[in-house]
């Protein structure tokens, strides 16, 4: 058995059962990658997939198992890397972060400029997609450490560090008529077409929530995956716009108009999520700590040691 044939097996099963694929994606043959497999199966004694022809058309109930346990060990062959690299050269790697697009746009730039001061040799991987997609892939060991407000506590592979609170505004263009409201309140919202962030994205949750405990149904005409394309609309006049506060600049936003809605919602949570029992090299435990400062080295490593899910 070998790591590559594990490598084989879990890129076709991760490009959707399409061996073309997953020979362009690894940068071999596709006849190669099936002698592999099938060299596998017959060490191993059991078909690993379902076959009609040449082609895979499912996976066999014990090649899901297998393709279990040849992720924890690709996983873990990565983490024997990681050991080595950071034994030989503290200073220099790569960092892969899965995040949301708010995150990447909002919050994160000011602590990758401190990083890369500090790192320069450190070769830094962002990689945008909803808190299910980013969820993944640190679960699956594509990612080094996740940062979202949604979703990750429904995967078991990860341990969840709290990072920061925050809460929403309200954004309309200028001169609109819930400018002049002395107190804002979600009856006088709900009177207007509402554009915000898709379901899975951003403390979606917390907004729905808000309007359904007081009897409102909100009319939401429009929903996007990022801030910018929300105030790119609520600029053009289709409705008012739900966003993170930290979203919105008013130096940048000059077309717009925000209002405070930190009472209307509860506040959400960003968290970290990072691999149960993963090797953290030194500068990725820095990179947290500039980003969380109270997430100390000392309990970053007990939380993933032990499995804990520490709050603030």
């Amino acid at each position: 058995m070998k790591l590559q044939q594990l490598r084989y097996l879990c890129e076709v099963v991760n490009q959707g059962l399409n061996l073309s694929e997953a020979a362009k994606s690894l940068h071999t043959s596709q006849p190669g990658i099936s002698k592999q497999i099938q060299l596998l199966e017959s060490e191993l004694g059991v078909d690993i997939f379902v076959r009609h022809g040449k082609r895979i058309v499912k996976v066999t109930s014990p090649g899901q198992v297998i393709l279990e346990i040849a992720k924890k060990m690709l996983k873990h062959a990565k983490d024997l890397q990681k050991v080595g690299q950071e034994f030989t050269n503290e200073t220099s790697g790569s960092l892969t972060i899965a995040t949301t697009h708010t995150q990447a746009r909002y919050a994160l730039p000011e602590t990758i400029k401190r990083f890369t001061a500090h790192y320069p040799k450190v070769k830094l991987i962002l990689r945008q997609g909803n808190p299910i997609q980013i969820s993944e892939l640190v679960a699956s060991g594509e990612a080094d450490i996740a940062i979202a407000t949604e979703a990750m506590e429904s995967f078991n592979e990860l341990v969840v560090l709290p990072c920061y609170e925050w809460n929403r505004c309200i954004i309309t263009p200028p001169k609109h008529p819930l400018l002049k409201i002395k107190t804002l309140t979600l009856k006088a919202v709900a009177r207007y077409p509402i554009i915000t962030y898709d379901f899975s994205f951003t403390g979606r949750s917390k907004i729905n929530y808000a309007f359904e405990v007081n009897g409102l149904i909100p009319n939401i005409v429009l929903t996007a995956l990022d801030a910018d394309v929300i105030k790119t609309y609520v600029e053009l006049g289709l409705g008012v716009g739900i966003v993170a506060k930290m979203a919105f600049d008013p130096q940048r936003d000059k077309h717009l108009r925000a209002m405070d809605a930190s009472h209307l919602f509860e506040p959400s949570i960003t968290r970290i999520g990072i691999g149960r029992n993963s090797y953290l090299r030194g500068y990725v435990i820095d990179f947290i700590t500039m980003f969380a400062p109270h997430l100390d080295p000392i309990k970053i490593k007990i939380a993933i040691k032990e499995h804990l899910q520490p709050e603030f």
